[in-house]
Parts: C-alpha cells; structure tokens; sequence
C-alpha cells in the first residue's frame, strides 16, 4: 500500500497521506513520496491547484516517533539541499543533517511550488502535521478539526519548520506552544490561521470547490500572485526567523540528549498523548 496516493481530478491533484491507521505519522518514506507527488502535480501542466489531504479521521498526528514503520535511521535520495547524509553520524550531526533535509528543507522547498496548495484538514493537525498544513497557501477546516504543537513538553521550542508567529498572531502564538493545548477549528479561524470552517461532511465538496474556483485562474497570475505573498512573508523575517529558530530547537535536542534519556526527553507518542489529555488545572 502506497504511503502517498496521487489522484487527478479535473485541474486539481489531490495528495492523500495514507497511513491512517496510524494518524497518518509522517516517517521518511512519507516524506519523500509526498515530495515526488508535489514534483508530480508541478510539471503537470493540466493541474492548476494541488490540495494536500489526509485519509482516514485524522489529517496528520505529526512526525513519526514511535511506529513500527518508523525509518529515522535509513538513507533517501535527498534533494532538499547540500547536507551530507545523516546515516553514520553521530549525535546532534546526524539530527541537524536529517532535520535540515527532511523538515525544513522539504517544507521551505514544498512552500515555494508554483501553483496554489489547499490544506483539507480533519481531526487532529499535530506538530509535524502543522507543517504540512502551513507549508499550503489556504487551510479548509472540518468542524472537528484541532491543531497543536506540543513539543514544548519535550523541552523544544516548537516544531522545525517554525512559521508560528506568521500562522497567527506572537502572543496567541506564545499561548499554543505554553501551553500545548489543542486550538479547536473555529477558534483557529478566528486567529486567522485557517480560512474555512465546514460540518465534517462537507470538508471533500467545499475544499474541491474551493479548489476548482481558483483553478479558473490564469495560471501565470496564480504562480506570480503566491511569489508576491511569500516574498512579502519573507520581507517580515519569515525565512530568517525560522533558521534562527531551527539553531534552538536543535540547540534543545542535543540539551535532551545531555540530561535526559534521549532526544526527545524520553517522551513517545503514548506519553505525549497522555499529558495532552490531563484536565486542565483550574485556579
């Protein structure tokens, strides 16, 4: 079964993570199969707008941390920049080497194709799933839908691919990551993170309408129009804040290897879900 399915409809390519019975976890093959799918709908010149999905009830649960299908440790063909391979090295060069080409380099390329990206999210948008949410040009959410980065519990100032302060604004920003609690979809829209709402029922037919008014666009217009936003998001210390930001949380990771049991301070995807779901203490 394909990680990544690809499917044409009209003007639009639909690009479906499909690992759900896992929450559709992003572990390399993933990762790399959705980079090729992305390439994919680029060169097409039929496909006018790409809309990024995820099968089964959730979007995405975020990076792959704990299932028997994860593959931390295996060489891919890396195209997302000039870092040596991460396999074979030791300690905070093999992280920085892998996370420079798999997260921020994917995500910083993925951001950049030139046509416009539709996010259909439903269920849980976690960590590494934001990213994916993000990197796409408009978010079309269920009602059921909820969004979190609660990597902060692990000691790490939020996920590689650091767009926080541009997805919303800094102290609502500094409130999703303090406190890793879950933004439900509607208070999502509200902070201007996402652009649509819809009953889960409807996500498929708005989000396909959605993309198909755009796809009416000269393509041309569409590809020069999202350079302009992009490079305007650039102007505002996007780019730059995110290497910074990138240099801490690996900063954090070595930190975690120091003094805890591993990079991660011990958390796994059961840790990490138990303290999500504590009751929130009340004064």
């Amino acid at each position: 079964m394909s990680v990544v399915q690809y499917e044409r409809r009209g003007p639009v390519a639909v690009v479906t993570m499909n690992r759900p019975e896992y929450r559709n976890a992003q572990n390399s093959a993933m990762t790399y199969a959705l980079d090729e799918a992305f390439y994919r709908a680029a060169a097409d010149d039929e496909v006018k707008v790409i809309v990024l999905a995820g099968a089964g009830k959730h979007f995405s649960a975020g990076h792959d941390i704990g299932t028997p299908g994860r593959d931390a440790d295996i060489s891919f063909d890396r195209r997302a920049g000039l870092w040596w391979d991460h396999v074979g090295k030791a300690g905070a060069e093999s992280r920085f080497a892998r996370e420079s080409e798999v997260y921020l380099g994917m995500c910083r390329r993925w951001r950049e194709v030139p046509k416009p990206m539709v996010a259909m999210v439903q269920g849980a948008c976690i960590a590494g799933g934001l990213m994916l949410a993000w990197i796409c040009d408009l978010i079309v959410a269920s009602d059921d839908a909820f969004f979190a980065d609660p990597v902060v519990r692990m000691g790490i100032p939020g996920v590689e691919y650091f767009a926080h302060p541009w997805a919303m604004p800094p102290r609502i920003a500094k409130e999703f990551l303090y406190t890793g609690d879950r933004m439900p979809a509607e208070r999502a829209y509200q902070v201007g993170m996402i652009n649509r709402v819809v009953p889960r029922a409807d996500l498929e037919t708005e989000t396909l309408a959605l993309a198909e008014r755009i796809a009416t666009m000269p393509r041309m217009g569409l590809a020069l129009t999202k350079k302009a936003v992009n490079q305007a998001e650039d102007l505002q210390g996007m780019q730059t804040g995110m290497d910074a930001v990138f240099g801490l949380h690996h900063l954090a990771h070595a930190h975690n290897a120091e003094t805890s049991t591993d990079s991660l301070a011990g958390m796994d995807p059961k840790s990490m879900k138990s303290a999500a779901e504590k009751p929130t203490p009340t004064s």
